[in-house]
């Protein structure tokens, strides 16, 4: 798998994985967001500082942004063979780009995964711009754009 192939999917997963999430907390299988974490259960790691604990949202947000440091950091020393590496090495040509709107082929082209890659980023953009323009939860948005399926 190439990585224009391999960056497209993963686009795609990013809306599985945003409905996914929709559907979960439309029934309630996400634990409540303002709720602190347990220091009998989580010990240390539930503390801020003193007696202060953070809520389940932040544990949340920090064990994920932790994770995608980590596959960001895994990516840049060992590259898989089907992205594209970070830095060139010595003598080694880089591809040639898409440009701005990649050829219009249809199937499964490279063109056709770049262009549908790009597509769903534009979503993303477009959901989270309504989320903060609507003053919604970025979940709130996507049940109201599929017509109340989750909840």
């Amino acid at each position: 798998m190439n990585a224009e192939k391999w960056n497209g999917r993963h686009a795609m997963f990013g809306w599985v994985v945003i409905c996914a999430s929709a559907y979960a907390h439309g029934h309630n299988l996400i634990p409540n967001g303002d709720l602190p974490l347990d220091v009998k259960e989580w010990g240390g790691l539930a503390r801020i500082m003193g007696t202060t604990t953070i809520t389940n949202e932040r544990a949340v947000i920090l064990i994920a942004n932790v994770h995608a440091f980590m596959v960001g950091l895994a990516a840049t020393i060992a590259p898989l063979p089907f992205t594209d590496p970070l830095l060139l090495e010595e003598g080694q040509k880089g591809k040639d780009g898409y440009g701005y709107l990649p050829a219009l082929k249809f199937g499964i082209t490279p063109e056709a995964e770049m262009l549908n890659g790009r597509l769903a980023m534009v979503g993303i953009i477009a959901v989270i711009g309504a989320a903060a323009g609507e003053g919604k939860s970025i979940i709130d948005v996507v049940n109201e754009w599929v017509g109340g399926a989750y909840y």
